[in-house]
């Protein structure tokens, strides 16, 4: 497989989600479909990583993460552009996003 330049395969509206499990280190990012698809990416790496300190994988951990949408040839941070809420931000509005009615709680 040859190298293509990422830019090459971006599309306006396409969504990333980036995430740095460890601070300073560079983001590992993966394209996502759409943003219940990100949240729920983003809630599987902040759990993962919850798991690995609370079980002693890592003494201690600085993360970091969110979502990118292509804009106008570049990624930029991704918003609502109705509310002004970042992918962060979505967590109170869970239900109503994902359509679900009563909150599920896992161990």
């Amino acid at each position: 497989m040859t190298k293509r330049k990422q830019k090459d395969m971006d599309n306006e509206g396409d969504l990333r989600v980036w995430h740095i499990p460890q601070v300073p280190m560079n983001p590992f990012r993966v394209a996502v479909k759409n943003i219940r698809e990100a949240k729920l990416i983003l809630d599987a790496l902040a759990h993962y990583d919850s798991f690995q300190f609370e079980n002693n994988i890592k003494p201690d951990y600085s993360n970091a993460a969110g979502l990118e949408v292509f804009e106008n040839g570049e990624w930029t941070d991704w918003y609502d552009e109705e509310s002004g809420d970042g992918v962060d931000d979505l967590d109170e509005q869970r239900r109503i996003f994902y359509g679900i009615e009563e909150e599920v709680v896992t161990a």
